[in-house]
């Protein structure tokens, strides 16, 4: 798979973020990521890009992500090390929550002001991804859940996808920049995407996405909505201002290039 054809699908809906970020990655400069443009939910824009390329491996990733020079021939190196380690796996991302529960990445967050994610030495199996870039092999067969309203949790539900047919899924070390804003509460959508995820996976609930637990009773959505009311002074203080050069914060990271 190392040497298999790569797309990238983004769906978009601020041309402006998509110009000062995604599109300045070094490894998009000659290969335009398929824009989805439009669409009523990720898991229809995905699909629709999915539907697009017939390539190998494609990534899915946000509008607000830069992916530093050099990142493409480590995102390679990294797939090697995990067909080495599970030859039937099905997802890789830059930041997900583990078996264990901790937060793998790493990943810088201009939301936080911060790296987040430990960096683990090979390839962590992962309950759930951020949904800022996931890679899917298409060999596997994976599609996005078009029953899954809106635009959250669905970095959740496609790994809970994977490990139900018993496809491997994975976080490896693909530092990046998300030049992300200050989260807002957890609108309705998330609510709804929430309630849709504890029915459809009753039996492997317990799950634990980045954001919030999910479980049956769903008592930790109206926690998180009082936790983020409280806390939303010190997150916003926090935050960086988006409009700064992604490039400038890879350097700062020490991501000037992350070529293996």
């Amino acid at each position: 798979m190392t040497d298999t054809d790569i797309a990238y699908v983004c769906a978009s809906n601020d041309a402006c973020v998509l110009r000062n970020n995604l599109l300045r990655s070094p490894c998009l400069s000659d290969t335009a990521p398929e824009v989805i443009l439009g669409a009523s939910s990720a898991a229809r824009a995905h699909n629709a890009g999915l539907d697009r390329t017939s390539a190998g491996l494609v990534v899915f990733l946000h509008q607000d992500v830069y992916l530093p020079s050099g990142w493409e021939a480590l995102l390679r190196a990294r797939i090697a090390q995990v067909e080495q380690q599970d030859p039937d796996w099905a997802l890789l991302g830059a930041y997900g929550v583990g078996l264990d529960d901790q937060g793998y990445g790493p990943v810088w967050s201009s939301s936080l002001g911060n790296i987040v994610g430990r960096v683990a030495l090979s390839p962590q199996p992962v309950q759930s991804f951020d949904e800022l870039l996931i890679v899917l092999r298409r060999d596997s067969g994976l599609r996005f859940d078009e029953s899954l309203p809106g635009w959250h949790l669905h970095g959740t539900d496609i790994v809970t996808e994977a490990r139900a047919k018993g496809l491997g899924a994975y976080v490896s070390a693909l530092p990046l920049v998300h030049n992300d804003g200050l989260k807002p509460q957890l609108d309705a959508g998330f609510r709804t995407a929430y309630r849709y995820l504890q029915t459809k996976w009753t039996q492997q609930l317990p799950l634990r996405s980045p954001i919030i637990k999910i479980s049956r009773s769903g008592h930790q959505l109206w926690r998180a909505r009082w936790h983020n009311m409280r806390a939303r002074p010190v997150r916003a203080a926090m935050a960086l201002d988006t409009t700064t050069d992604a490039a400038a914060i890879a350097q700062a990271c020490g991501w000037a290039t992350v070529a293996p």
